[in-house]
């Protein structure tokens, strides 16, 4: 191949993947927003801390469903399947554990506890985004 079929071909395959992450980032925002809009809904219906963890919990284990289908048929283009959902749960395992050893790591170095979940937004996201392609494209099947 001629270097400038393979520059554009390289070109294609970073403009794919930018696509792809963008495309991540709107599914991200959309079930983030479920997630909340559930649960402020569900806090209408009643008031006490164990209401606000089951409004909490439901909330959350809606917009993961919903976040499945749309990571499955918006980001990645792909099929759902049994195994890929196994996997997005593993994934999300691995994303909250990264979440919690972050924010504690720079709480731990002195990042104020208000800003210290910035930084790790931006480490987790993208390992995350990694995790999940993983699942969804290179598992196929």
């Amino acid at each position: 191949m001629s270097m400038r079929i393979v520059d554009r071909l390289s070109e294609h395959i970073r403009k794919d993947k930018f696509r792809e992450f963008l495309r991540y980032v709107i599914v991200g925002i959309v079930a983030t927003g479920i997630h909340y809009g559930i649960y402020v809904l569900l806090l209408m219906a009643g008031d006490s801390l164990i209401w606000s963890n089951v409004a909490y919990s439901i909330g959350y284990i809606l917009s993961f469903v919903a976040n499945f289908y749309m990571t499955t048929y918006f980001t990645f283009r792909t099929t759902p399947s049994w195994k890929k959902l196994g996997g997005m749960v593993g994934a999300h395992l691995v994303n909250y554990a990264l979440h919690i050893l972050l924010l504690n790591l720079f709480i731990l170095v002195g990042v104020p506890e208000r800003i210290a979940p910035i930084p790790v937004f931006c480490i987790v996201i993208p390992v995350n985004f990694i995790l999940l392609r993983f699942v969804f494209i290179n598992h196929k099947k």
